[in-house]
């Protein structure tokens, strides 16, 4: 991972910041829902970004990725003008399985807005279909991983929506 220098990979990763921006906020004057998915979603593109060695899409030979699933748990409102971090943190993978893990914070006051779960598979845009991820990735992936492993699995990783009886 030539670029990563920057990053203390026994952590979940800092890979997005950003502010909740006026057109995001709603009726009720807070985020609207689908701006979380917004806000870790661009963290899941900079996590590909970065098992790619930060290689433009040009050079990756159409191999990419597709998320194929998400859960997401709103915890803390966030309004207008909020600074935004979004930690990372690879949970598993396969050979053409990726499970990532996002937390949303509150960049000065530290709190957790949100959780972000994604799966995402290895993709073919030329093929349009399912693919496993190019060597370089998975070892990249496979480097991560062998860190990130070792950090506590967060609390809310896995649940899944039901009513309690």
């Amino acid at each position: 991972m030539s670029k990563s220098e920057k990053f203390d990979f026994s952590q979940p990763l800092i890979l997005h910041r950003d502010v909740v921006k006026s057109e995001w906020v709603d009726e009720y004057d807070h985020m609207n829902l689908a701006y979380y998915v917004l806000v870790c979603d661009e963290a899941t593109y900079e996590f590909w970004n970065l098992v790619n060695d930060y290689k433009p899409l040009v050079e990756r030979g159409g191999m990419e990725y597709a998320v194929v699933e998400t859960h997401v748990n709103y915890i803390r409102e966030v309004r207008l003008n909020d600074p935004l971090i979004v930690n990372t943190q690879l949970l598993g993978y396969d050979e053409k399985r990726l499970h990532i893990f996002h937390t949303l914070l509150h960049a000065e006051d530290n709190f957790v807005s949100a959780t972000n779960e994604v799966m995402a598979l290895g993709f073919n845009l030329k093929l349009r279909g399912i693919q496993p991820f190019a060597d370089s990735v998975q070892e990249n992936i496979s480097q991560l991983f062998a860190m990130h492993e070792l950090l506590p699995r967060p609390s809310n990783a896995g649940r899944s929506i039901r009513l309690k009886t």
